[in-house]
């Protein structure tokens, strides 16, 4: 017995060697232990190297996410629309309970309680500008990141299944119709995780038509804000050439207006609101709820429900050219939005308000002719917008002694009390 155990000691291993090899071949006892031992060691050797891989993987998966949330970045979300950089694994929790009220226009900015990431700060509810309802899907966002100010679309988070591909899918849009100085940017999409958030450039004065309506009170603005004729002309070529870059994408606006235009800090006119625009892109089942209540900006065309055309974009320019030298007066302010189409039908037209320019008032009327064929181009629009610039006066500044009354503003400009205004 002893010679057998010292023989299976002294016995090399190798595994390219078999029993018959290492064992005398009337050994019976050296050949089992020797099978006994391949058959052990090896398969907990593979295990113990499996587990070790695993547990090295784990390590490295875990390192990795502590240091995503520790230094966000811009990444592609898995189910992010094609074309958008969204910001992946950023939590950012948005449970702060607004109430159902009628905002003022001197409303303040409510700030959040919610802890943010630290990409974030400064995050605050927008202030808005009009006493009308928000959104109820979209709530808006003031915040800071990397020291640029940037506004927060966040969907609601009981937002439904339709809700999230509508939002998924207009910022998609967006992001197709490609940059321009004139539109606003969409500088990221955050879609891996709820709350759905879109991240849009900031534009420190917002829409174009409070921005008005500041206008009419002296002193509200600093004097290099004030609205002139030559002020315009500038940020009516800004809004043509933003309008004539969708057409060249063989997109139509069809909501222009100074509602749908926004204002930056250096007074850069850019045009917003596609939501209309958007909504023509989808089936006729999800596009079927094209607010009526704008109807005073379209044109006679879109109002006798025929489809909208680039001269149809170049009407309502003509009502935004109105609004703007009128600081936010309302179109056809006497004529209630049921008789509109027999009032053009009878030739009837804007009247040229007491601060327009024969030459601004030529230009709204060549815009807002019946027949579309007769309205300029938008090659001929901007060239009459560069040439009525470098004439323009440049130092009387438009005033409106009136008072703002904003119930009457609501009844002339044909707003149905009912309607949930969003600008998309």
């Amino acid at each position: 017995m002893v010679n057998i155990i010292y023989h299976y000691c002294s016995c090399s291993m190798s595994f390219n060697s078999t029993p018959e090899d290492l064992c005398a071949a009337d050994d019976r006892l050296c050949i089992a232990r020797e099978y006994n031992q391949a058959v052990i060691i090896v398969p907990t050797l593979l295990l113990l190297g499996s587990a070790v891989i695993l547990v090295t993987l784990c390590f490295m998966r875990c390192r990795t996410q502590q240091r995503t949330r520790s230094h966000p970045t811009l990444q592609r979300g898995i189910d992010a629309p094609a074309g958008i950089n969204p910001l992946e694994h950023e939590e950012l929790p948005m449970s702060v309970k607004h109430q159902n009220v009628r905002p003022t226009l001197t409303a303040a900015p409510r700030a959040s309680t919610e802890q943010y990431p630290r990409v974030y700060s400064q995050v605050k509810a927008l202030p808005l500008s009009f006493s009308i309802k928000a959104d109820n899907m979209v709530t808006l966002y003031r915040a800071c990141v990397d020291n640029r100010n940037v506004v927060l679309r966040v969907l609601k988070e009981t937002a439904n299944h339709n809700e999230r591909q509508h939002f998924l899918g207009f910022a998609s849009f967006l992001s197709g119709l490609g940059p321009h100085p004139f539109l606003p940017n969409l500088l990221g999409m955050i879609s891996v995780e709820p709350p759905l958030m879109m991240v849009m450039e900031d534009l420190q004065h917002q829409d174009l038509l409070g921005y008005l309506w500041k206008c009419r009170q002296d002193g509200s603005l600093e004097s290099s804000h004030d609205m002139t004729e030559k002020r315009i002309f500038i940020m009516a070529t800004q809004v043509a050439s933003a309008l004539e870059y969708l057409h060249s994408q063989e997109c139509i606006h069809g909501n222009v207006g100074a509602r749908s235009v926004l204002i930056g800090g250096d007074l850069t006119a850019k045009l917003w609101g596609f939501g209309s625009a958007y909504r023509r892109t989808q089936p006729i089942s999800l596009s079927a709820r094209e607010p009526t209540q704008l109807r005073k900006w379209q044109a006679p065309e879109v109002l006798s429900m025929r489809a909208f055309s680039h001269s149809s974009d170049v009407w309502s320019f003509g009502i935004l050219l109105y609004e703007m030298v009128t600081l936010g007066d309302p179109p056809f302010a006497k004529v209630f939005v049921t008789e509109l189409l027999q009032y053009l039908q009878r030739g009837k037209h804007l009247k040229r308000p007491a601060s327009c320019s024969h030459a601004l008032y030529s230009l709204i009327r060549s815009c807002c002719h019946w027949s579309p064929q007769h309205r300029l181009s938008m090659t001929e629009l901007i060239q009459k917008l560069r040439a009525g610039e470098r004439s323009a006066n440049d130092r009387r500044v438009l005033r409106v002694p009136e008072p703002l009354d904003f119930e009457k503003y609501m009844r002339e400009a044909g707003y149905g009390e009912t309607y949930n205004y969003a600008v998309l």
